[in-house]
Formats: structure tokens, C-alpha cells, sequence
């Protein structure tokens, strides 16, 4: 069976390691290696998209990493219990044109008895920025 440590209940400890684990994925920048830290069958809703399964997960990643270029992303733990954390990010990048913006969200995160994100449901905003503005 597979497996994602740390396992649920969380502690703040292993919920923090957990934040700092999604956000190393992430800026990994690698679709193949995120999706294995979710369900095979991972429901996720992305602003308005909606996303089941690793294999969607990678084909969305895969299209959102072709535009967001020198993308940077910081999460931070802002709540847990049992097996489910929220947490606040913010992320950086720019676009093709070469434009820059600065997303900020909220995510909520339900794990399975396994430490695999069984839930994800992202609520973003993107902020146009001027690359002298960029922080991460």
C-alpha cells in the first residue's frame, strides 16, 4: 500500500512537515512527482476547474507550468485537525509576454489513512506586479 508521511491525526509538527513537504513539490516544478502525493482518485478544484485523478492532475500541471514561467511558491500552515489542513500560500511568476504576477489562496487539504491528499480545494487570486516587486 502505498504511502505519505507523515500520517493522520496530524500534530502541529507533522501538519508543518506536511505544508513543507506540498511546498517542495511544488516548486519542483515536476507534474509526475506532485501527483504521487495525491489519491488516485484526488478530487481537486483549482479556481474554477476541477480536476479528478493523478493523471488529470499531471496533464493540469503540465499546462500550468508550460505558462507560469520562474514560478515560486511559499505555503504556510494556518490550520489543522485530524487529517486535515489548511493552509495560505502565495506564489510568483511570470507569463510568456514576460508580465509578472503574485497569486495569493487558501487550500484545504484531506488526507486518507495513508498520508495521500485525497481532497484539495484551492481558492486563488492573482495580483498583476512589476518584477521590481517580486518578493519570493
Amino acid at each position: 500500500m502505498e504511502q505519505k508521511l507523515p500520517l493522520p491525526p496530524f500534530n502541529l509538527e507533522t501538519a508543518k512537515q506536511k505544508v513543507q513537504l506540498a511546498e517542495d513539490a511544488w516548486n519542483s516544478k515536476d507534474p509526475e512527482r506532485v501527483s504521487k502525493a495525491y489519491t488516485v482518485d484526488s478530487e481537486w478544484r483549482n479556481r474554477d476547474t476541477f480536476i479528478n485523478g493523478r493523471e488529470e492532475i499531471v496533464k493540469f500541471l503540465t499546462a500550468k507550468w508550460e505558462k507560469e514561467h520562474q514560478y515560486k511558491l511559499k505555503k504556510e500552515l494556518w490550520a489543522f485537525t485530524d487529517n486535515r489542513i489548511a493552509v495560505r500560500f502565495e506564489y510568483e511568476y511570470h507569463n510568456t509576454e514576460g508580465e509578472w504576477f503574485r497569486a495569493y489562496g487558501n487550500e484545504n487539504w484531506e488526507f486518507d489513512e495513508n498520508g495521500l491528499m485525497q481532497k484539495r480545494y484551492a481558492s486563488i487570486n492573482d495580483l498583476a506586479i512589476r518584477e521590481s516587486d517580486r518578493k519570493l
